[in-house]
């Protein structure tokens, strides 16, 4: 099986700086377990338990539509090609302006026409680092860069062996929270963080994030946020202040990455947890 340690596709949030860190944690369960990624995302951390442990079941809800954009690899190849050749001898990097501009802009609309554009990917290909369009209505307002990447994307075997389901959230982990092995993999969108570019963007509020902390009770886990969201802190003050228990009081801390994005940094986080050890583990 091939390994990736990062999506083979552009992806906002994508946990490629934990990879190493979330291997290590992995040794705490084994292949018996079975591996939900709740919020499924770019898909890293569903092929990461495949390459860790290969004859475990992991349960990848593609939450995002992932799965479109990586069945759609050869449309975007086909037109990073067209952008290639229109871009041919320009400078890398530069700002693209004028007539070429507009013919950039013409090959992306005629794609999007005709089928299925990734603008996510595009994107990556012709706006400043970190920046994404959702649509061509979007893109077409935004200053664009030579930035079309060589080589074409390719993602052979990424999600090899990977049970694909895509539901809310709510549902999966119903389906699976009773099972006496199961590990949740919680990576929902950040708190203060844009989410733009997911396919599920109506607006998260706190309560829609502190909802997510009651698939942590009683459960083996690994969490991700953000020292932006604050979640942690709040669960801390709640836990001091009433009977209510704190879901990371025994949980590993055991990476935190600084990321920097075109307009900000912040720390990346990730916590998990094993359940104390019974006959059923």
């Amino acid at each position: 099986m091939k390994i990736y340690n990062q999506s083979p596709l552009p992806f906002q949030g994508q946990k490629r700086n934990f990879v190493k860190a979330f291997r290590e944690g992995l040794k705490d369960f084994d292949a018996k377990h079975t591996f939900v990624d709740l919020f499924g995302g770019s898909g890293l951390l569903s092929h990461t338990v495949k390459t860790v442990y290969p004859s475990a079941r992991v349960v990848y809800n593609d939450y995002d539509n992932f799965l479109q954009r990586l069945n759609s690899i050869e449309s975007t190849n086909k037109l990073l090609d067209r952008l290639r050749i229109a871009l041919a001898g320009y400078p890398r990097k530069q700002q693209i302006s004028g007539q070429l501009r507009a013919d950039v802009l013409s090959i992306v609309k005629e794609a999007d026409v005709c089928g299925y554009v990734d603008y996510i990917t595009i994107s990556s290909n012709l706006l400043f680092s970190m920046n994404f369009a959702a649509d061509f209505e979007a893109l077409s307002k935004e200053t664009l860069y030579n930035k079309v990447r060589l080589s074409n994307y390719e993602a052979t075997e990424y999600l090899l062996g990977v049970d694909i389901v895509r539901k809310d959230y709510k549902a999966v982990f119903n389906e699976f929270k009773n099972l006496n092995k199961v590990v949740f993999l919680v990576d929902p969108p950040y708190l203060s963080t844009d989410t733009a570019t997911y396919s599920k963007n109506s607006y998260w509020k706190l309560k829609d994030y502190l909802d997510v902390l009651q698939v942590l009770v009683n459960q083996n886990y690994f969490y991700f946020t953000s020292n932006k969201s604050q979640i942690v802190e709040l669960c801390e003050w709640i836990s001091t202040v009433s009977a209510t228990a704190n879901p990371f009081a025994n949980a590993k801390r055991n990476a935190h990455v600084t990321s920097t994005s075109y307009n900000s940094g912040y720390v990346d986080i990730m916590y998990h947890y094993k359940k104390p050890h019974n006959n059923n583990e």
